[in-house]
Order: structure tokens, then sequence, then C-alpha cells
């Protein structure tokens, strides 16, 4: 049996710019991505806090240290600037790896910085404790 699980997360963003369009996905500051363990090009869900949607896209990377959040395509249109909106990973694994698996989850602030890293590992860490 294979599970679907929770993977990491970034929580909460804000929507810095939202573009129609382009041809659609998610564009994410590339330290975002690594902080969060995230590929460019991964799947993800975005969950809108204001509005309550749900979409699933994949990621852009956007220039590191821009702090973008930029959602493009048709999912501009569940997405304004200024939106706090939360990106979700998920990944399959056996029953196995499920059970031994922690999530990843970072929390940012209202500008987009990744303040604290919340694992089993590390728990509350703090993005400078974990890079060192």
């Amino acid at each position: 049996m294979t599970l679907e699980m929770f993977k990491s997360k970034l929580h909460p963003l804000t929507v810095t710019e939202a573009d129609l369009y382009y041809e659609g996905s998610i564009t994410l500051d590339q330290e975002l991505l690594e902080t969060a363990n995230l590929l460019p090009y991964e799947k993800v869900q975005v969950v809108n806090i204001n509005n309550g949607s749900r979409l699933d896209t994949y990621t852009i990377p956007a220039e590191r240290g821009s702090r973008t959040v930029c959602l493009n395509g048709p999912a501009a249109r569940l997405n304004q600037v200024g939106d706090q909106i939360i990106v979700i990973s998920y990944a399959r694994m056996s029953q196995e790896e499920a059970q031994e698996h922690k999530p990843h989850v970072v929390l940012c602030d209202n500008e987009n910085n990744p303040v604290k890293i919340l694992t089993e590992s590390l728990p509350g860490k703090t993005v400078e404790e974990v890079r060192g």
C-alpha cells in the first residue's frame, strides 16, 4: 500500500503578484523553495487563508531573496495580491516510510521571510539556527 503524506509547507505567505496571462503555476523565491525542501516544478497545493480556495499547481523558482510569491494563470483569479496563502506539498511512500516520516514546516513573516522551521527533529528552530 502507498500512502500520500504531508511532506512540507510554507505558512503563511503573502501573495506579492498575480499574473493572469502567464501559462500557469506559482512562482516562489528560490530560497523559500530550498528552505521548505521544495523543488522547481514540484506539484503543490495552494490554500488561500482569505477566501478558502484550494488549487493544485507546480512551483517555478524566482530570484533568490526576492520574496516573490506570484500566482500565475487561472490561479490569479483565486488569489489576490496581499492574500495570505499556505503552500503544501505531499509525497507518496510506503506505510513503513510513512511511520518514520516527519513533515517540514517553514513559518514565514508578513514579508515572506522564513523565520522558523518546525520538524520533530528541529522543533521550533529559527532559520538562522538551522543554517548555522
